[in-house]
């Protein structure tokens, strides 16, 4: 056991008291940003929960690292021109200006947002979420 279970306890505490006041704002409705609802998770039957706590359930994976990206768009080029690329080069990517980036974690899409600058820094307003049943397609189709 680590040292540092109470923060953990108190971020897990602090998430379910967040989702708690914005669930008594909203009176249920989605109008807002979307949150992930840790009280919401589901065990499958005959999944053994031990601790009988869905808090404890969702913090044995908060602390799994994942690879987060934002794909701006793709190209296919023939390796001589990669050799040729230099300060300056122009790759031209299949993504219009304007169109929604893709939001990846570790390879799999899971959403899609726009490009914002917030004190100098890049970041992504996250625009449309993909739903659950719509990952596992993709999934089964690769």
């Amino acid at each position: 056991m680590s040292t540092d279970t109470p923060s953990q306890e108190s971020i897990a505490d602090d998430w379910a008291q967040a989702l708690e006041e914005q669930a008594v704002t909203s009176g249920g409705a989605s109008d807002g940003p979307h949150v992930f609802d840790a009280t919401a998770t589901t065990v499958p039957a005959g999944a053994g929960n031990v601790s009988g706590n869905p808090m404890h359930d969702i913090q044995m994976v908060l602390d799994i690292p994942v690879q987060l990206s934002v794909e701006l768009g793709r190209t296919r080029v023939p390796i001589k021109y990669i050799l040729q690329l230099a300060q300056g080069s122009i790759v031209e990517l299949d993504a219009l200006a304007g169109e929604p980036m893709d939001v990846l974690v570790n390879g799999y899409l899971i959403a899609q947002g726009e490009v914002v600058v917030v004190n100098d820094k890049f970041g992504i307003r996250l625009t449309d979420i993909v739903t659950p049943s719509e990952r596992m397609k993709r999934v089964s189709r690769t």
